[in-house]
């Protein structure tokens, strides 16, 4: 098991990402551990438990993302008899990181935390970052907490057995860091080896992941609790692609949703003026190497629906929700959009 790098965030906690190449060293590393765990997973994720008897299995899915879940987690926890120095270890994709998260830091005020994300989406976002939530009132992630993992465990041989679906869901996150990145690496990487990366290719996998996380890295360690406006580039596509997936109660991927919100952030940008047209042509052929699946269109009738979920998002300070906009490679712009201006991007 290799140490790739530390990110270190709000008052100087550190999170080690580790990288292997055998899902036995990722078990072996949870039963090493010197104190009491529990085992947080859902059914896709439960075989790579190492003790099933110390493992709670939660329902997969966007829509058991709630508190349910999390009072679930604490009831084991304490059932097992887990104590404050004991450490919570999420299994599993995005909804168990985040959740596992959540509930750590609610157990006994501040447990200690293990993530061993296993699809690409949880690797290239969830895992990262410190944040902890859960959504409320069909509203995504908008009850939570920055709760950082001592350690994050990339065990890559999970990502060959991912359904298509699943794997472009991660790709749209790998995409967003191409173009928040301060420089083409990451952007020309994809070029280059797209047939390896859509192949699974392990070592493009690895060093696919390694790009792109140093680019979260970046963002988070200079605004670790997003107070300065910088992390919040991080959302670029997303205020669009959540109102999509709130709208369709979630039957939509994240990562599908994110790519459809990138194509709309960047087209609006490029009628704002924001955006160059030829970084909007050089960002849309990059998407267009992949097959994801980002073709929608909101129905008329759910227009109202669609702008007040945009509203509701949880980056919105002052009453005024702002999107991301680019005007340049890893150069982000934080800006409001009307109603109509809205409305005239999801047609």
């Amino acid at each position: 098991m290799e140490k790739r790098f530390e990110v270190t965030l709000q008052n100087n906690i550190k999170t080690s990402v580790w990288f292997t190449t055998d899902n036995e060293e990722m078990k072996g590393k949870i039963l090493s551990l010197k104190t009491q765990y529990v085992i947080v997973t859902d059914e896709n994720s439960l075989p790579y438990s190492p003790d099933k008897d110390r493992t709670v299995v939660l329902k997969s899915g966007e829509e058991n993302k709630n508190w349910e879940g999390i009072e679930k987690i604490l009831s084991f926890a304490l059932g097992h008899s887990m104590a404050r120095d004991g450490v919570f270890v999420a299994i599993g994709g995005g909804v168990v990181c985040d959740m596992t998260a959540l509930a750590a830091s609610l157990f006994m005020r501040g447990a200690r935390l293990i993530l061993c994300p296993t699809t690409l989406l949880s690797m290239v976002d969830a895992s990262l970052g410190g944040k902890a939530a859960i959504d409320f009132m069909n509203t995504k992630n908008t009850v939570g907490a920055f709760y950082p993992a001592e350690d994050v465990i990339l065990s890559f041989p999970v990502l060959s057995t991912l359904p298509e679906k699943e794997f472009m869901c991660g790709m749209g996150e790998v995409v967003k860091h191409a173009f928040l990145s301060e420089d083409d690496s990451l952007y020309k990487f994809l070029f280059a080896n797209k047939d390896k990366i859509l192949s699974r290719d392990k070592d493009a996998l690895m060093t696919m992941v390694d790009l792109s996380l140093r680019v979260k890295k970046s963002y988070i360690e200079r605004d670790p609790m997003e107070k300065k406006g910088i992390r919040s580039a991080l959302n670029l596509g997303h205020t669009f692609g959540h109102a999509l997936e709130s709208i369709t109660d979630y039957s939509i991927s994240h990562g599908e949703a994110v790519v459809w919100g990138m194509k709309k952030a960047l087209t609006s940008g490029l009628w704002q003026g924001i955006t160059p047209p030829e970084f909007y042509l050089w960002c849309i052929d990059l998407i267009s190497q992949f097959p994801f699946l980002d073709e929608y269109k909101v129905q008329k009738k759910d227009y109202e629906r669609f702008i007040e979920a945009t509203k509701k998002d949880k980056k919105k300070s002052g009453g005024t929700t702002k999107f991301v906009f680019l005007k340049g490679l890893g150069e982000p712009v934080l800006s409001p959009l009307s109603d109509d201006q809205i409305a005239a991007m999801i047609v």
